[in-house]
This record gives C-alpha cells, structure tokens and sequence, in this order.
C-alpha cells in the first residue's frame, strides 16, 4: 500500500432532524454569549428569528464568492454590537463569510447548512478581492462545530438542491485522484458521490445531507485539483453563479483526466451506477434539469480564452498536467455543453 498522511479536522458534528434546537446549547459549549447569526438575504427572515429568540445580532449581508468589502462590513458589524463568536445560517455565502470573519478574529464558528455543498466541514476560505478569487487554508477557518439539520433543507428548491448537491460531489471527485488523498478519504469519497447522487434522484433530503457532510469532510482532507481551480476562475474573475458552475464544469474536468486516473474513475462510476464517470456526471446533472452549459450561465463565448489563460498561468498539483489547449477545449466544450466521455482528455 502507498503510504500516506491521514490528519481529520477537528469539527463536532450534531446530525439529525431537530438538532438546530441545540444551537444554544453548542454555543454556551463554547463559551459564547453573544454571537453573531450571519445569512444571505434568502435566509434573512429564519437568521432573524433565530437571532431574536436568543437575543444575539444578526446581519444578513452575506454574498456569493465572499468580496473582500463585504467581509469589511460584516467586521463592523461584528465588534460594533461586540460579538463573541459566529453562527452562520445559510450556504457556503454565509458560512464562507464566517470564514472570513474567523479568519481574522479567532472567532468560534457554528454552522447551520441550509444547502448541500459541504464547505462547513473545511478549512478553505475562497475570498474574492478585485475581480480576483484566492483560496487558503489555515485552523482559524475551521469551524468548530456544524449542526445538520434534514428539517432546514426539507424545503430547498429543486434547482437548488441539485446544483448545491452537484457542487458537494465535485469535491469528492476531487478527493479520489488527490495528490495527498489516502484510503480513508476514498472511502468517504465514493460513499458520499453514491449517497448523494441516489439522494438528489429520489428527493431526499436527509441523505442529501449526510451525502453532503461526506463529501464537505473530502474537500477538507485533501487538496483541490482541476475542477476547483477552473470554477474560481469563472467565479471571481467573470462573476458566474457558485454552485451552477461546479454542476457544469464537474464532467469536463473528469473527462480530461480520466486517462490519468482511471482508478479514480472506475470507483466514481460505480457510486454512480454508471458505465463511466464523466458521463454519468453530465446525465445526473441533466437529469436533475441542471445547467449544463456556460453559455446557459451567460459567459460569453469571447471570454474563454481569457479563463483558459488564467486557468494555465498558476501549476498545482493534477493528475493530468495543464495544458492550455487543452483546457481551452475543455472550457470550449462546457460553453457548448457536449456529454463527455472517458475518451475527451485522450
């Protein structure tokens, strides 16, 4: 066996309809008597009531892809009603927001997932700063404590739901050719594509959310390739939506590198109960009515060149190596939504 390095984050995790009755009790765990609840807009009203029934703040201007001027607001807001610690209701908007505040406070993060895309279980925060989308890792971002709750994504849209379940399985997919993975992380990987992917086909919220804690905990185990890369790219430098970009790239990633990592593509295509993984993503995603185009996200066409040259200009670490043709194609290939094959990264 190859050896590796195996080092779990050290999140506490509470799983189960209910559960987001023990925030009170997860923050007085802690030590914390003041926190403040952070939300997007479309969880304004919940973050609200939550906040009230405690008497803690609560400010809802959290933003998709975490801009640098909205985490400067939020700080404001943070010492001027001297918060002592930070729960963050919502998606990766809001608790990647309380990333952000952690980041420079040491604040305690509680998290309540109210989507699928699994970065509660991370210690990656992805800031956008003038047009610009960075990643780093580091103890500070790691909340401390993730409530799952099946009750707060009973109600998801269906759009939502899968786009938002789409973005969790690219990270296990990631997790299964990672430079650094190892074979517990595999394990968690084809588990939580099968969960999620059998969950977001029948409906199912509680199993979307374990699926979602699975494939959150791959993306904090292990470093990020290809597909990462590309939708930070297409996020913060051309402003595409979040989770919808991972549904649409997710397949063209898998299909350049299945050549260079075919073990990874026979498990991933056994979680999906596919012939093969790069289009079994493309169907699951069309199955479920979501995007599967660029251009149905409203990139022009004139702009690839551009994301390719980004994508190419910084090397990380990738089972097939980067070559800007041939991300041009790929990029070329997710504009027009083509099904892709094992046989497209050849």
């Amino acid at each position: 066996m190859t050896p590796f390095v195996h080092n779990p984050l050290p999140t506490r995790v509470l799983f189960g309809r209910g559960t987001r009755a023990e925030v009170g009790a997860e923050a007085e765990r802690f030590g914390l008597r003041r926190p403040l609840v952070l939300t997007g807009a479309q969880q304004a009203s919940l973050g609200r009531g939550l906040a009230e029934n405690f008497g803690w703040p609560h400010w809802a201007g959290a933003r998709m892809h975490t801009p640098e001027e909205t985490t400067r607001a939020a700080l404001e807001i943070f010492r001027a009603e001297r918060a002592d610690g930070l729960v963050a209701l919502g998606g990766g908007s809001a608790i990647g927001l309380g990333k952000a505040i952690a980041l420079r406070t040491d604040a305690t993060q509680i998290c309540l997932p109210t989507t699928f895309a699994g970065s509660e279980m991370t210690n990656i925060l992805g800031e956008t700063v003038q047009g610009a989308k960075t990643t780093q890792r580091g103890p500070r971002i790691q909340p401390e404590a993730v409530i799952y709750d099946p009750d707060l994504v009973d109600g998801l849209p269906k759009a939502m739901a899968a786009v938002s379940g789409l973005n969790a399985i690219a990270h296990a997919v990631e997790g299964h050719y990672a430079v650094d993975g190892n074979p517990m992380v595999s394990l968690m990987a084809e588990e939580g594509v099968r969960a999620m992917s059998g969950a977001l086909a029948a409906g199912d919220a509680e199993a979307a959310l374990y699926g979602a804690w699975l494939c959150g905990t791959v993306l904090g185990g292990v470093s990020m390739a290809l597909h990462h890369k590309l939708c930070h790219v297409l996020g913060g430098s051309f402003g595409l939506p979040h989770a919808e970009t991972h549904a649409v790239i997710l397949p063209h990633v898998a299909a350049y590198n299945a050549a260079a990592a075919p073990e990874a593509m026979a498990r991933l295509a056994r979680a999906l109960r596919a012939p093969e993984a790069p289009g079994g993503l493309h169907d699951l995603a069309q199955n479920l009515d979501a995007p599967t185009s660029l251009a149905a996200l409203g990139l022009p066409e004139a702009a690839l060149d551009r994301a390719a040259d980004l994508a190419a200009a910084a090397p990380y670490p990738n089972p097939r190596p980067l070559e800007r043709a041939a991300l041009r194609q790929l990029l070329q290939n997710a504009f027009e939504g083509r099904r892709p094959t094992n046989n497209e990264g050849d």
